[in-house]
């Protein structure tokens, strides 16, 4: 959970006013209170505010359209896309596939505080349920569409460590992925014998050379496979969509004229006043997606001897030079909105430890936390936003300067169940699908 208030380009401290005293209103003689016109729900009275937040806070939307993706809605290129995700032969030793670190059992995460592939990597993987409501992918923002950051795994030396050439090189030789990808795309004018075993622009020395040694017309034809695949993944990881949470439940009742009292209960709803009140935890956690889509710096603390990681200082350089991104030859909308966003990024030392806001939406089950995954539970979150302990302050770099919440053991209960409220029906039916080898 972010504590910091975003407002244009300024991100506020956490909590410097009080917005609200939450009263608990144990009634008497009555299961079931009705709602007062002073704002009293269930058994706490909400202060006005808070109410009208809470309740613009659900249902979440329809998964907003990709114009850089055609096939972003195709059922076809979904299914195509489930089987690539599960495809460990796009590994480079055909180990570790995309769901190795997006587990569907563990709500499409891997439960580790760092994320494990070839090698181990610098950050926790984040939960791909209703991602595809993000503006920017990754912790740092370094893709501008699910689909371009579906290939960026692929790649990494410690994710998946693979290849682009080798890829193409699989949908060509496997007959059932080829007919496949075709079926969908079209016939790909490329011959894997006139293929590397191994060539990308960036990585050793010697798939360097190759890909330098490729004729143009071939480099291009293998970036275009890539970003197919890359689109079919997307259109799968696009699916991936929880069922409403009882967050959502109470907020409907409460909409219909209900006290919500079925949905949460009082300590929940004593949460939900500090999330929405003298908390301030809307304020970058903001819509019915509990995430304003931004890059904050909040001082997570560092270990000893370990480098601070640039966050959104990279991920500006990487979305810029990405040649899958939304002004790419690739893309399906090149002079769209999300281009002209990518094209305005900024490569500001400002952003330095700076990291996207995640979604709070299933937050309960998707521990450890943080970008680098180094606090186990929700207490530890909010423990943190209440007393800042260990918080690092990066003078020029800090954005803002963070106030402790200073909650008391009672309030740190209410927020955490409150927050484990957000938690809807995981998307189902996602194991494996039968390959034909």
């Amino acid at each position: 959970m972010n504590g910091a208030e975003a407002r244009g380009s300024r991100v506020h401290g956490i909590v410097t006013r009080s917005m609200l005293v939450v009263v608990v209103a144990i009634t008497a003689g009555c299961d079931r209170p009705t709602p007062s016109l002073d704002g009293e729900v269930g058994l706490v009275s909400l202060d006005a505010d808070v109410r009208r937040r809470a309740l613009a806070a659900s249902p979440l939307p329809v998964v907003p359209p990709d114009p850089t993706n055609r096939w972003a809605d195709d059922s076809d290129a979904a299914a195509f896309g489930r089987r690539l995700f599960f495809e460990t032969r796009l590994s480079g030793d055909g180990s570790v596939s995309c769901a190795t670190c997006h587990r569907p059992e563990l709500r499409f995460t891997d439960g580790l505080t760092l994320s494990e592939g070839i090698g181990i990597a610098g950050r926790h993987a984040p939960t791909l349920v209703d991602a595809a409501h993000h503006r920017w992918f990754n912790w740092d923002g370094r893709s501008d569409s699910m689909w371009a950051h579906a290939i960026r795994p692929i790649e990494n030396p410690l994710e998946m460590g693979g290849d682009r050439t080798a890829a193409t090189r699989l949908v060509l030789e496997d007959l059932g992925l080829r007919e496949e990808y075709e079926s969908i795309f079209g016939p790909i004018e490329l011959e894997s014998g006139s293929l590397p075993n191994a060539a990308r622009p960036e990585g050793g020395e010697v798939e360097m050379k190759a890909w330098a040694e490729l004729p143009p017309a071939t480099r291009g034809g293998i970036d275009a496979v890539v970003a197919n695949l890359g689109k079919s993944m997307a259109a799968y990881q696009r699916t991936l969509r929880a069922g409403p949470s009882r967050f959502d439940e109470w907020v409907a009742d409460v909409a219909r004229g209900g006290d919500g009292a079925s949905a949460l209960d009082a300590s929940e709803i004593r949460g939900m006043s500090l999330f929405f009140g003298r908390g301030e935890c809307w304020e970058c956690h903001s819509g019915a997606f509990f995430s304003d889509g931004e890059f904050h710096n909040i001082g997570i603390p560092v270990p000893a001897g370990l480098p601070r990681d640039s966050g959104r200082y990279e991920g500006a350089r990487l979305v810029r030079g990405d040649p899958f991104n939304a002004a790419g030859a690739h893309s399906d909308a090149p002079d769209g909105i999300q281009a002209m966003l990518s094209a305005g990024v900024k490569h500001d030392p400002e952003t330095w430890g700076a990291f996207r806001t995640p979604t709070l939406r299933g937050v309960g089950e998707t521990a450890p936390y943080m970008h680098d995954g180094s606090m186990p539970d929700l207490e530890s979150v909010v423990r943190f936003y209440s007393t800042l302990e260990g918080a690092v302050q990066l003078d020029h770099h800090q954005e803002s300067v963070l106030t402790p919440l200073l909650l008391d053991p009672t309030e740190i209960d209410d927020l955490v169940a409150f927050l484990e409220t957000l938690s809807g029906p995981p998307p189902d039916g996602q194991r494996p699908p039968k390959t034909d080898g």
